[in-house]
């Protein structure tokens, strides 16, 4: 199964962009190229930056759907699909219960380990531990390690750890993004993505960067950074990748556009790394690389991740057949 295709219906569209988490500038970009692209659709779009216009003062009965194009808190984390929830809005992507599951790596990576879902080994660390307890907790990780804030994207406050020497100036950096960290054994390989929308796989992404890791530079502002989208028949690398980007995203139940964000070591083992609920949505982002393979252009996508709100929210609000059974499968779309 597939996605809907779209219709020549217009429709009433919050665009919910900017916000205030430390991914502002990414998420205006995203928004930006979001409402550009529905307006060339044909729809009557809203802008609202929450910075600017509180979710509480806009007229959701004057909307028809709203596009979520909000990175990082208040709008990965579940908090703005709680209140279009509650306002009884359709919106893109993964609901409350979801987004705020994904958001933290650490709840992220316990359903993905009780849904054997490869994931690098981990532990959590609090900003009021004793050093010497985490110093201890590293060294049961092993090094070279990965120190993450537990709540963010985009790569920001990541810092790669060599040695025990180098891991108290690193956890104290990371805690400047939030009290926890997640210290994570690190997978030496390649950088792959998957971007899922609904039951739909996308083709996988491998990517290349000069040196270092794919951070918050190469992946916005570096133009050195290579996109090589993959075929995936069965049995190579990339339909491992798919493979385990489906089980990902299912076992954290998202909805609407997903992205998985995998490392693949040197035995060809893929390892999932995060589950990206409101993954960017510019002219250089992923997952619009990825469509754009299936021959869906940027407002062909866009239009599409309205029209699956709307059929999701319907479903929701219909009743359910209790007798009926339910297709939990992920189609891989064709390359």
């Amino acid at each position: 199964m597939s996605a809907p295709a779209p219709n020549n219906d217009s429709l009433r569209v919050a665009v919910l962009y900017g916000g205030d988490s430390e991914e502002r500038e990414v998420s205006l970009e995203s928004g930006e190229a979001v409402i550009d692209a529905l307006r060339i659709r044909g729809h009557h779009v809203l802008p609202v930056d929450p910075r600017h216009q509180p979710c509480a003062s806009v007229d959701w009965t004057d909307v028809d759907v709203a596009f979520i194009a909000l990175h990082g808190r208040f709008g990965e984390d579940g908090q703005v699909q709680q209140i279009l929830e509650t306002a009884g809005v359709p919106y893109t992507g993964s609901s409350s219960t979801a987004s705020r599951l994904a958001f933290s790596k650490s709840a992220a990576k316990e359903r993905m380990l009780l849904r054997d879902v490869p994931t690098p080994n981990y532990t959590l660390i609090h900003s009021g531990d004793e050093r010497s307890r985490i110093t201890a907790m590293a060294a049961q990780i092993g090094y070279p390690l990965v120190a993450k804030p537990d709540q963010q994207g985009s790569s920001l406050g990541i810092r790669f750890v060599d040695d025990p020497a180098q891991l108290i100036g690193a956890i104290e950096e990371v805690f400047e993004f939030g009290p926890f960290c997640v210290l994570e054994s690190v997978v030496a390989g390649e950088e792959w993505t998957v971007g899922v929308i609904d039951n739909l796989l996308l083709p996988p992404i491998r990517i290349e960067v000069p040196e270092g890791f794919y951070d918050f530079d190469f992946k916005y502002r570096d133009e050195r950074t290579e996109y090589h989208i993959e075929t995936a028949p069965m049995g190579t690398i990339a339909s491992r990748v798919s493979h385990v980007g489906a089980r990902a995203a299912a076992a954290l139940g998202t909805a609407g556009v997903a992205r998985v964000d995998v490392r693949v070591d040197a035995d060809g083992q893929p390892w999932v790394l995060e589950v990206n609920t409101v993954p960017g949505m510019t002219s250089h982002s992923l997952v619009p690389k990825a469509a754009a393979a299936i021959g869906w252009d940027f407002p062909e996508l866009c239009d599409r991740s309205l029209r699956n709100a709307q059929q999701r929210w319907s479903h929701l609000q219909a009743p359910q057949d209790a007798h009926s059974p339910q297709d939990s499968s992920l189609s891989r779309a064709a390359s």
